[in-house]
């Protein structure tokens, strides 16, 4: 087996230490549901393989189950420990969202940024570009915290992640697989677009311009990809075309129209861009259309957008993507 496995042949591995030991009848039932168009044939031939390469075992008369071996594979292959961490923090707070977007109260995940009092002014005019934005509103509490150069400014602003914690309030599992830098304008009118509802969306998300990591990517990655300047918000305030950090995740079909109606309404209250898709439509997505049992749907939260135009803007000092949980009563204050 080559050294560096393909993309199925991870997601192989991933499946089978979600389901060990399990057949190749069902593997192959899995792979589909994922978007895989596959035979139970080739996913044998795989199995052989991945037995030679001492990856995977036979488990008696009930499939196979990964070996050590396979283990440290697909460790390596982006589910290690270095993401571990991260991945139980989002899970933490995603369950601790009582956030109801109908009622625009209970708590939400919020991403902070800090900055110097001095550049409180600079501050003030990026939340209120971005409120006057397609991108708005932009719910933020701003409270005094101590620093080492003098009395700084932490913002705390909404992260995409709620929309995660209010599907599963309503039993819909999702989770962001994939996070990226997308194109995004604030008129869709002005730029070539297919989607049926953009004014509810807060502006267009025109496709995915760079992805980091495989389908399992964590939320950490937001900060690498502003620290690495990868963003223009700025542009996208100017009403030109910008990058904005978003992620992507899938969720069950059968949950659409539920969905769909939650993340939009959550969207209108707490602000950024969205994109929701159904499998086979036209849309922004990171590798691929969605599995034919599964929806799309990508978020630039507001803390990530002005995350992103503080640090472009050289205000901010430090930022925490995945910072806690507050009431949304709190997010509309300033000091």
């Amino acid at each position: 087996m080559a050294t560096d496995p393909d993309r199925r042949t991870y997601d192989i591995l991933r499946l089978l230490a979600a389901h060990e030991p399990i057949g190749s009848v069902h593997l192959t039932e899995h792979l589909r549901e994922h978007g895989y168009s596959v035979t139970e044939r080739t996913v044998r031939n795989t199995l052989a393989d991945l037995d030679e390469a001492g990856l995977t075992e036979k488990a008696g008369g009930k499939g196979r189950r990964l070996t050590a071996a396979g283990r440290s594979e697909l460790e390596r292959g982006g589910l290690s420990g270095r993401i571990e961490r991260v991945s139980e923090r989002l899970a933490d707070l995603t369950s601790r969202v009582t956030y109801d977007p109908a009622a625009d109260a209970g708590d939400v995940v919020v991403g902070t940024v800090t900055v110097s009092r001095e550049d409180r002014s600079t501050l003030d005019e990026l939340v209120t570009r971005m409120n006057d934005s397609r991108l708005g509103p932009v719910p933020t509490a701003v409270d005094p915290v101590d620093g080492p150069d003098g009395d700084r400014l932490e913002v705390a602003v909404p992260s995409s992640v709620t929309i995660d914690g209010v599907l599963l309030s309503h039993g819909i599992e999702s989770h962001p697989d994939t996070i990226g830098v997308v194109e995004y304008h604030q008129r869709p009118d002005t730029v070539p677009y297919d989607d049926p509802e953009p004014a509810v969306h807060g502006g267009a998300i025109r496709r995915f311009t760079d992805v980091i990591g495989d389908e399992r990517a964590t939320v950490d990655l937001v900060s690498l990809l502003i620290r690495a300047r990868e963003t223009d918000v700025t542009n996208a305030l100017d009403g030109e075309t910008g990058l904005l950090v978003a992620d992507n995740r899938e969720f069950p079909l059968v949950h659409y129209d539920t969905a769909a109606e939650l993340a939009v309404t959550t969207r209108d209250r707490l602000g950024g861009v969205l994109d929701v898709r159904r499998p086979r439509e036209p849309g922004p997505f990171p590798w691929g259309e969605p599995g034919w049992k599964f929806a799309s749907l990508t978020y630039a939260g507001a803390s990530e957008c002005l995350i992103s135009a503080c640090v472009e803007s050289g205000i901010a000092l430090e930022w925490e993507t995945l910072a806690a949980v507050r009431p949304r009563s709190v997010l509309s204050r300033s000091q």
